[in-house]
């Protein structure tokens, strides 16, 4: 693979997101959602949880999953923000990164495209675009919540600068195998409304399968570890080691490009 081809179709995809009227579109309502969440959730987060009352509720309702360590955060705009990005951005990306190479192959441009590129430098390009795009996304949003926690309490700053620089790493690595997964999807999917497709059945039909395997085999539980997101509750509060909040997920999204390489490049275009 070449790399300035693959960093000119990764660049192609904030191009297509940032610069043309349905990718700005779709980046207005992710914005007017985030705004909303920032008004509320985040920015009363601080007069919340500093209430005795609501943090007695919240240990006992949330505590017994782990959560209650977000108690201890002085940064309470970040705990909420921890919770909300981790478990809405990887569905969100499902819907971003649906349209990889689909697209191109319903419109015939993706033969054109192998002409200039090789089939891994258009996947791997593709993936590559999508994982910027939401690194984009994560930065505005935690940029976002640091002005709201400065506007409460301005000597936290460098405290949740510091801190904000780990979530984002653990916010994009945990939707690295999301969008890894889309990526796979792609590659027979004749739509991005069938990878959509896909993706549902995979998660809802393969966890019931695995559900009742696992009620006849109990040992067979190991098999979940092919989900993305599976190390997502832990990650919630904070009780997920390095092997399994990066390694976990790292580990998934190198299985899920290799059988998308592998399957893209015997499919027919």
């Amino acid at each position: 693979m070449h790399p300035k081809r693959l960093v000119g179709i990764a660049g192609f995809e904030l191009v297509r997101l940032f610069l043309t009227k349905r990718g700005l579109l779709s980046v207005g309502a992710f914005l007017i959602c985030w705004l909303l969440i920032l008004r509320y959730p985040i920015a009363e987060s601080g007069t919340l949880l500093s209430s005795t009352e609501f943090a007695g509720f919240f240990d006992s309702v949330f505590g017994a999953i782990g959560l209650s360590k977000l108690l201890t955060w002085a940064e309470s705009e970040l705990a909420v923000y921890w919770l909300i990005a981790l478990y809405s951005f990887p569905s969100f990306c499902l819907f971003l990164s649906s349209d990889q190479t689909v697209g191109d192959k319903q419109r015939g441009t993706l033969r054109f495209l192998t002409l200039r590129a090789t089939r891994s430098e258009i996947l791997f390009g593709r993936f590559l675009g999508q994982v910027l795009i939401t690194a984009t996304l994560i930065l505005l949003t935690l940029a976002a919540t640091l002005v709201v926690l400065s506007f409460r309490e301005p000597t936290l700053f460098v405290a949740a600068l510091s801190r904000s620089f780990l979530l984002f790493a653990y916010l994009l690595i945990s939707v690295m195998p999301f969008i890894a997964l889309m990526s796979f999807f792609n590659t027979f999917a004749s739509t991005a409304r069938s990878a959509l497709v896909f993706a549902v059945l995979f998660f809802t039909g393969g966890g019931i399968l695995i559900g009742l395997l696992t009620w006849q085999i109990p040992s067979l539980e190991l098999l979940n570890l092919v989900f993305p997101g599976y190390q997502l509750d832990q990650m919630a509060g904070q009780n997920a080691d390095t092997l399994l909040g990066i390694g976990l997920p790292l580990g998934q999204t190198f299985v899920l490009l290799l059988l998308a390489q592998r399957v893209f490049a015997r499919s027919s275009i």
